[in-house]
């Protein structure tokens, strides 16, 4: 049976091409760190893949910090940037990722404010310009929603947080150490890589969070963009590797592999993507009775994701019978997959009680086609009333 694979937001399939160059790097058997030959090869390798990043980035050399993973580069942008804080405010989303919710909470010191969205998850900008006050240190802002798909006005944000910081320059407004503070602005685009610009100058960050795994890279490697002069303090003791700010040794064939990954992504795939994604969304409506779809449409939805909650029913059981039609989905984040509580994205939205337990994730990819998403749509059709019956709903 053909496996169809719906589960790009987890974990996109790695690219031959990122395999190839990640044997290559198999071979060096030096330390980046190391002060002989083997060592300077390996340094090299290493120098070569954080330049094809930060081109990518439109960033500095010396801005880019390799990490294991996305969770890992977005507890440094936070407890790195305000874990030495005594008091202040973070302010983010209901609807992030949740190692970012997670290390905001470690954070007692700091009160966390929650801005307001609208029902299709997008940030009520003047809600944003009333919420920003002088004890804000941080705004962490997810580019683009893993589970339905939003995609967050960044730019307007950065626009409202550099003007209010302006005014705190104008205003001279001092802390009692004496010196001025800018908010700090950081953006989760993991699930943005590879679809949306990543150029930290178009976008006005601070701070940017990608990984590897979402682009056809390899698992387990990370990206933070650090924006110089911005105070960021290491959460992981031990070398002086990333310049002090991440502590052990590099993994230098993933970092190799991320980097090729970063080289070969195509613009171009995105509007394809797009059109198999409208494709599905029309076709699912069309034939499946009840369900909702979660999430925006058209341009304000990530290329290829598609949510929808069906009726009365447990996703777990409809992915436990796609699963016998060959064909790979989510309910979710792959993150918190496994919790018995209903998607905190899907309740922040107002999702209602009769369909959130339902809840689907098809994630999409470059090798997804049209004929693919008749045959999900088909399954479905099968699948849910099957269902319905065995468990006796109406």
């Amino acid at each position: 049976m053909k496996l169809i694979y719906l589960d790009y937001a987890a974990a996109a399939p790695t690219d031959p091409a990122v395999r190839r160059e990640m044997n290559r790097a198999m071979v060096l058997v030096g330390n980046p760190s190391s002060f002989n030959d083997a060592g300077r090869q390996a340094q090299q390798a290493l120098a070569q893949a954080r330049k094809i990043v930060a081109d990518f980035l439109g960033a500095r050399l010396d801005e880019i910090v390799f990490t294991a993973s996305g969770s890992e580069a977005n507890n440094l942008a936070i407890i790195g940037t305000c874990g030495n804080f005594s008091s202040g405010k973070i302010l983010t989303t209901p609807i992030e990722h949740p190692s970012v919710l997670e290390p905001i909470a470690q954070l007692k010191a700091l009160k966390t404010g929650y801005l307001k969205i609208d029902q299709s998850g997008a940030v009520d900008l003047k809600a944003l310009e009333q919420a920003i006050k002088k004890d804000c240190r941080l705004i962490s802002i997810m580019y683009a929603n893993n589970e339905i798909g939003t995609l967050e006005p960044i730019r307007a944000i950065a626009k409202i947080i550099k003007s209010f910081n302006k005014k705190l320059e104008t205003e001279n407004w001092k802390l009692k150490t004496g010196e001025t503070r800018p908010v700090l602005f950081h953006i989760d685009a993991c699930q943005a890589a590879g679809y949306l610009d990543m150029n930290v100058q178009h976008l006005g960050v601070d701070l940017l969070t990608f990984n590897g795994s979402k682009i056809g890279g390899p698992r387990g490697v990370g990206v933070l963009y650090v924006r110089r002069g911005t105070p960021i303090h290491s959460i992981i003791s031990g070398g002086g590797q990333e310049r002090g700010l991440r502590a052990g040794t590099e993994n230098l064939q993933a970092i190799v592999g991320l980097a090729k990954a970063v080289s070969i992504l195509k613009p171009t795939d995105s509007k394809k993507i797009a059109a198999v994604r409208d494709y599905a969304i029309e076709l699912l409506r069309k034939e499946i009775p009840g369900i909702i779809l979660n999430g925006p449409t058209g341009d304000g939805r990530l290329p290829n994701n598609i949510n929808i909650c069906v009726p009365d029913l447990e996703s777990e059981v409809i992915l436990i019978e796609l699963d016998k039609y060959g064909i790979a989905a989510g309910s979710g984040s792959a993150c918190t997959s496994h919790a018995v509580e209903p998607s905190h994205v899907l309740k922040a939205i107002g999702v209602p009680k009769r369909y959130i337990n339902g809840a689907l994730r098809f994630s999409i990819g470059k090798e997804t086609t049209k004929k693919d998403m008749d045959y999900l749509v088909a399954s479905l059709k099968k699948i849910i009333p099957d269902l319905r019956k065995r468990y006796r709903i109406n």
